[in-house]
C-alpha cells in the first residue's frame, strides 16, 4: 500500500482524492478524503469557524491538510505528512492533530482533541462564570445562570467554544438559543447543548477520541 502511495503522490491542495478509485474499502490505509467527505468536514468545521477553514489550510507557518485513517480524520502538517507516508499501515495508529471521526451513517463527529482549532478560529463564543465550569466539565449543557457572557449576533445552532474568565477553552457545544433569547430566558433554561469538554480527557474516553 505504500508503494501505491508513492506511484499517487497525496495532494494537499483539496483534500480529497481525485483519482477514479474509490478507497472506501481500504479504510486501514492513510489517504486524502475524498470529496463527499470532504464537504461533510468542511460543512461541521464551518458551523464553528465559519470561513476560516482556508486559513487552517493556508497557514502563513506551514501548510497543512486532512488526512483519513480508519475512520478519524488528522489535521497534518506537509512535513508530518511525508514522515508518516513511509510507515507501514500496521504501525501507524496516529498522526497529526485527531479533529474527529466519521460515523458509519456517514456523518462527521468532532472530537474534543479538535478544541484547540476550533478555538482558534470560533465565531460564537460564550464565557461561564466560575461555578459553572465543573457542571460543564462534567458533559453538562451550559445553562443561562452559568453564562457570564456571550457573543454578539449569535443565531440558533450555531456551533459555540466555551470558556472561563481567563479565556482558557474548555469545549464546544450547539447554540440553544440566539444571543438575543439568551437575555429573556430563564436562570434553568439552556444556552448551549454539550458536545464535548476537556473534562473527555479524565473520565476514561480517550479510546474513543483518538
Amino acid at each position: 500500500s505504500i508503494q501505491h502511495q508513492r506511484r499517487q503522490p497525496l495532494h494537499c491542495h483539496c483534500g480529497y482524492v481525485q483519482r477514479e478509485e474509490h478507497p472506501s474499502n481500504q479504510l486501514s490505509v492513510m489517504r486524502p478524503l475524498t470529496e463527499e467527505e470532504t464537504k461533510t468536514l468542511f460543512l461541521k468545521l464551518s458551523e464553528y469557524m465559519g470561513r476560516s477553514i482556508e486559513r487552517m489550510i493556508n497557514r502563513t507557518d506551514e501548510r497543512h491538510c486532512f488526512r483519513l485513517l480508519k475512520d478519524r480524520v488528522y489535521y497534518v502538517s506537509e512535513s508530518s505528512l511525508k514522515a508518516a507516508a513511509p510507515i507501514s499501515k500496521d504501525h501507524l495508529l496516529h498522526f497529526g492533530t485527531c479533529i474527529g471521526k466519521f460515523t458509519k451513517s456517514g456523518k462527521f463527529r468532532l472530537h474534543i482533541t479538535a478544541l484547540d482549532h476550533l478555538a482558534q478560529y470560533a465565531k460564537y463564543k460564550v464565557w461561564l462564570k466560575p461555578n459553572a465550569e465543573m457542571s460543564f466539565l462534567y458533559g453538562n449543557n451550559v445553562l443561562k445562570s452559568g453564562m457570564a457572557r456571550i457573543t454578539e449576533s449569535m443565531p440558533q445552532y450555531a456551533g459555540v467554544v466555551v470558556y472561563n474568565m481567563s479565556d482558557i477553552p474548555l469545549g464546544f457545544g450547539v447554540a440553544a438559543q440566539t444571543t438575543d433569547a439568551c437575555r429573556e430566558l430563564e436562570p434553568t433554561g439552556n444556552v448551549v447543548l454539550h458536545q464535548a469538554d476537556i473534562g473527555e480527557y479524565l473520565r476514561g474516553v480517550e479510546d474513543d477520541m483518538f
